[in-house]
């Protein structure tokens, strides 16, 4: 595995963003097991099967991940933008099981500027949470997995079928690696991490989990944005060079979970 640190110029006044990349890496899974609470050495699959939830909204949908249970109350991890704007405040999560259940949303300031949300549903039934991992120490090539609910199905080239009515059906899980990490900027709400896996509309919300199945970021942003280079102008108004921004299209992008963990977790709790 080669790790390379890059750092170049945008123009003579603004400096490029410092960002991790990989050249020609190998995979090289040394591990893929986990244990998390009611789970025992489960391969990373069946760990993201039982931990990732659909939220439906009004009219839409979008994924997020179980990650607290406290007595009946359950804590699901999502994306803002899933959950914002759902008609009549209405919101409901399909479990893996599937069962549908009411939910609600669990306010928290100190997330106003990144794009998560927490989402709490109620039932006596047992499942498995996540268990959260250390995104500090994610490198560019590590193989990293990400899973969730796309909103439709191609049928062929001229036609597409919503999933929203599919049931777990319509769960899909993915294998890629991590391509790059922002340093010392970050895109717009949280984004940092950037990785080769196929993240569909739908997705967002979902988990992106290391070899370990322990949660290391959360899926928010798509690959060929139709957007353009504008898509990528950093939190600080600055825009990548053309060759980064190449880079980064190509990517799948997540919010790295220690950001929530810095900003929330303690919210866990209380």
């Amino acid at each position: 595995m080669i790790i390379i640190l890059m750092q170049s110029c945008l123009s003579t006044s603004v400096s490029q963003p410092i960002y991790k990349t990989d050249q020609g890496v190998s995979k090289s899974v040394t591990d893929n097991k986990s244990t998390t609470p009611g789970e025992s050495n489960l391969p990373v699959a069946q760990i993201a099967k039982k931990v990732t939830v659909r939220i439906l909204t009004e009219p839409g949908s979008g994924s997020g991940v179980l990650i607290s249970h406290q007595g009946e109350t359950y804590t699901v991890l999502t994306c803002q933008h899933v959950v914002a704007n759902s008609k009549g405040g209405k919101y409901s999560v399909l479990s893996a099981d599937g069962k549908i259940y009411p939910a609600r949303l669990k306010s928290i300031r100190k997330l106003k500027d990144i794009d998560l949300a927490l989402v709490q549903f109620d039932t006596k039934t047992i499942y498995p949470v996540v268990k959260l991992g250390n995104s500090n120490i994610l490198r560019a090539g590590f193989q990293v997995y990400a899973a969730g609910f796309p909103n439709y199905h191609l049928i062929n080239k001229d036609a597409i079928e919503d999933t929203r009515d599919w049931g777990t059906k319509a769960y899909r899980f993915t294998t890629g690696k991590l391509s790059m990490i922002l340093l010392d900027k970050s895109l717009p709400q949280g984004y940092r991490l950037g990785y080769t896996n196929e993240v569909e509309v739908g997705m967002s919300g979902g988990p992106v989990l290391n070899e370990k199945g322990e949660l290391v970021g959360i899926n928010g942003r798509l690959k060929y944005p139709v957007q353009g280079i504008d898509v990528f102008t950093f939190a600080d108004g600055s825009k990548p060079s053309v060759e980064m921004f190449q880079q980064m299209e190509a990517l799948s992008w997540g919010i790295p979970i220690a950001m929530f963990r810095q900003l929330a977790e303690d919210s866990l709790t209380h």
